[in-house]
Order: C-alpha cells, then sequence, then structure tokens
C-alpha cells in the first residue's frame, strides 16, 4: 500500500449530491450558473435533500418548516452569552451545534423521517446562532427571526436588527446557493466519516465546522478582506501585489484543487460585489479586487476562486469580517446535511487504511539497560 498525500486522487465514495466534472460544478445534475440565476437557497436545499426541484406546494412547506424552527432553544442563547466577546466565531458555532442535540428529543432518533427533518432544523437555526451571538458580544439583544422570511433575510434582519434592502437580500441569497456543496470537500468527507459510525446528525455538522475552520478550508474569505484592508485604497494595489509576487507570498483567493481554470462561481459574486458597489455608490473594494485579479491573474496564471468576491459583497453587505466563514457554515450545512442523509442510506464506517513508514523489528530493551 502507498499514501497518496491528502489522499488526492482517491475516490473514497459514491454520491449523488454533487460533481465538478472539467470544471463545471453541478448539483443533482443542475448547472451552477442555472442555479445560481434562477434558484433561491430554499430551492436549492430543498434540491440537496429531496433529490429534485420542489415544486409551488413543496416549496412551502419547506419554507414554513424553516421557519418553524429558526427560533434557537433558550439555553443555547444563555451559552452564547457566557462566551467570550473575543472568542472565534467558527468555535463559538461549533459548540453552540453541539449544545443544539441536548435540547433535541429526536437526536438520537436514527430514522430517516427523523433525520431529514433535523436536517431542516439544524439548517434553519444556523443562521440564528450567528446572528445571535454577533450581537451578544456587542452587548445586544437576540433579534428574533420573522415567521414567513427566507434564511437570506432573516440572517440580515437578526443580525443587523432592521428590514435589510431588496439587493441585499439577492445578494445574500446567490451566495448562500453558490456555497451550499462542493462535492467530497474537507468539511463534507469530515462529517460522512463521523455519521459513518452512526453518530448522530448533530455530532457529523460538529466535525465538519470543525473542519471548516481552518484557513485551509473556510478561511479564505476573512483573509482576502484582511488584504483589502491593508492595501486600503486602489492606488496601493500595485505595490502591495507585486511586492507579494516578488517575494512567491500566497496571495489569498485565487488558484482551486480542483479547479485548473477557474472557479465557476466566483463570476457571480464578482457581478454581485460590482452591483453592491454602484448601489451604495462605493466602488473601491470591487476596483480594488478587479485590479488585484488583473495582476495575479496576468502574472501567475491564478484565477480568483469563491472566496476572492465573496469578501467585498460581504462587507458591503455590513457583515463583521469573522462572520464570513460562519456564513460560508449556514449555506453548506444543506449540503453536508445532505451528505450525512446519503451517507445513512448506503453505510459502511469509512476507515482506510495508513502506509507505515516507521521503524521495523524492533526488539524490547528493559528499562534498566536503556
Amino acid at each position: 500500500m502507498t499514501a497518496t498525500k491528502g489522499l488526492e486522487g482517491i475516490v473514497a465514495a459514491a454520491s449523488s449530491i454533487s460533481s465538478i466534472i472539467d470544471g463545471v460544478l453541478t448539483y443533482r445534475g443542475y448547472n451552477i450558473d442555472d442555479l445560481a440565476e434562477h434558484a433561491t437557497f430554499e430551492e436549492v436545499a430543498y434540491l440537496l435533500w429531496y433529490g429534485k426541484l420542489p415544486n409551488e406546494a413543496e416549496l412551502q412547506d419547506l419554507q414554513a418548516k424553516l421557519s418553524d424552527h429558526a427560533s434557537v432553544p433558550a439555553g443555547v442563547i444563555e451559552q452564547l452569552k457566557l462566551f467570550p466577546s473575543e472568542a472565534n466565531t467558527m468555535a463559538v458555532l461549533r459548540s453552540a451545534v453541539s449544545a443544539l442535540a441536548l435540547y433535541d428529543d429526536s437526536a438520537n432518533d436514527m430514522s430517516a423521517e427523523a433525520n431529514l427533518n433535523k436536517a431542516i432544523k439544524i439548517q434553519a437555526q444556523l443562521p440564528t446562532i450567528v446572528a445571535a451571538y454577533a450581537r451578544i458580544r456587542e452587548g445586544k439583544e437576540p433579534v428574533a427571526p420573522l415567521a414567513g422570511k427566507s434564511i437570506a433575510y432573516n440572517f440580515l434582519y437578526t443580525l443587523l436588527g432592521e428590514a435589510p434592502e431588496p439587493r441585499a437580500v439577492e445578494a445574500m441569497d446567490k451566495a448562500l446557493v453558490l456555497h451550499a456543496d462542493h462535492e467530497l470537500n474537507a468539511s463534507t468527507f469530515a462529517s460522512r466519516v463521523t455519521v459513518a459510525t452512526l453518530s448522530d446528525i448533530y455530532s457529523g455538522i460538529t466535525s465538519a465546522i470543525g473542519a471548516l475552520k481552518g484557513p485551509l478550508h473556510g478561511g479564505a474569505n476573512e483573509a482576502v478582506m484582511v488584504m483589502l484592508e491593508e492595501i486600503g485604497e486602489s492606488r496601493n494595489v500595485d505595490d502591495y501585489i507585486q511586492d507579494k509576487l516578488d517575494n512567491k507570498a500566497k496571495i489569498m483567493g485565487f488558484g482551486h484543487r480542483v479547479y485548473k481554470n477557474g472557479d465557476p462561481r466566483a463570476k457571480h459574486l464578482q457581478k454581485m460585489s460590482e452591483e453592491l458597489g454602484k448601489e451604495k455608490g462605493n466602488l473601491d473594494l470591487y476596483e480594488m479586487s478587479v485590479r488585484i485579479e488583473e495582476l495575479v491573474t496576468g502574472q501567475k496564471g491564478l484565477k480568483p476562486n469563491v472566496d476572492f468576491y465573496s469578501a467585498s459583497v460581504y462587507t458591503m453587505l455590513g457583515i463583521p469580517r469573522d462572520l464570513f466563514t460562519p456564513i460560508f457554515a449556514i449555506s453548506r450545512t444543506s449540503g453536508w446535511t445532505a451528505h450525512i442523509l446519503e451517507q445513512y442510506e448506503n453505510n459502511r464506517i469509512i476507515r482506510p487504511r495508513a502506509e507505515y513508514v516507521g521503524p521495523s523489528t524492533q526488539a524490547y530493551i528493559p528499562i534498566s539497560e536503556r
């Protein structure tokens, strides 16, 4: 047996949820471009969970269930109030999701119906948790989600405490669609490994959040915003980026392990970044991002990934930088839970082998002789 670093090239599971073939991303066979332009996040979540796009009645039923479950148990809110205000937001989310299981009487019910209901419940509650903690750490009371509103609308409403503009809701919804699933990435694989032991769905999502917390997976959009803040204004872009390129420093938000000709999701966020900038009368972040892309792509041939323009989009929506990765988790929960449900359907515990490279044929030496 020979190890493959990072399991690159290894097919570890068969799945019908999403695919990346020749640089084209699909959910259940639907091109991401088509979904990003036409579908809501709730439609995409239904597609991932049920294997088909919903009709009007099915969508309304799912929207009602998501709305009914959007409130978070009071005990979890009280727990959020005990966390340090400077705590890592992904660590907070990881702990809060784990705690949700303690308030769910069906947490250990492994029937297909119960697991699907828990997937819907977790999806509904994550945005409320993220927004509640963001307000609590600022000394504000959490805002209850409104009945009958979309996940995108309610996240912005419960975070900012006021009704969001239609363009902001559209941008948030599109970002959620674009991040919903991405084949067998690190966090998705982590969730499937966990539930393959027949652990519960809350454990699977907690594992996924733990994997997404790492800067090589979910933190790139935050790093992009750090870079934009360091640059400050458009006139500084060329010198800043050229210095990075000359010193062979990594520039976050560019390149992707599974895309050789560019991330198909990036163009949708670039367009939204420009539209939000025009609406707000401030194109600084967008123009800086475009110039960075011109320099990096021109000199290194690397194209922006989904993280690059999402940074400017979220910032223009008034979202704090350390909530960017939790937003990723809010969206990706739809995909994580879909993969967990698929794993349960045809389960076998995931137990790969390792290539042993340590010493061999060693003889035990009594402690008195060492």
